[in-house]
């Protein structure tokens, strides 16, 4: 276990979570920001690219838990992704369908929030967020974040707009 929030508990990913991966990366209601279906082939990398996170940075996307009922509703965690010709640890998440509208991302994102903090001593942490994306625009904003930058990112279907949003840990003194 990595961590845990109330209703949540985060670990490691492993083999054995592909086809609760597969569910959501398959699902292109899920997977709209990324704008690209997801083969079995494109779930494994996936899966194996988290694993390689948690070797090179000691994080990555985590399996999220549902403590209740010992489901997974969903990844989430903390990624270094590329932005402006530079790295920034990002708070990313991505939930079942079925789980929408239950909190859960809210939830996870200030978890990996406080992890980072917490856990990583970084003094900030962010999320690049798809223009469109309102509902992890919210989220974002109910933790904290703040918009501090809009940009082109390529994606498989051209230059889409997004935004930067970041949140500091707050400092005593």
């Amino acid at each position: 276990m990595v961590f845990e929030t109330e209703r949540l508990a985060f670990r490691e990913m492993n083999q054995d979570d592909f086809l609760d991966l597969a569910e959501m990366l398959q699902n292109p209601k899920v997977m709209y920001a990324y704008e690209h279906d997801f083969s079995n082939s494109d779930v494994q990398q996936w899966l194996d690219r988290q694993i390689g996170r948690y070797r090179d940075y000691g994080f990555g996307l985590w399996a999220v838990i549902s403590k209740t009922s010992g489901v997974m509703v969903g990844q989430a965690g903390l990624t270094m992704q590329p932005y402006r010709n530079k790295d920034v640890l990002e708070i990313g998440y991505l939930l079942k369908k079925e789980f929408w509208h239950c909190g859960y991302a809210r939830e996870a994102a200030e978890g990996c929030k406080r992890y980072a903090f917490e856990q990583l001593k970084r003094d900030r942490v962010s999320s690049i967020i798809k223009s469109d994306n309102l509902a992890s625009i919210r989220v974002a904003e109910s933790i904290g974040m703040r918009k501090e930058d809009t940009f082109l990112t390529r994606y498989y279907s051209g230059e889409m707009l997004h935004f930067l949003y970041s949140v500091y840990r707050e400092t005593r003194c």
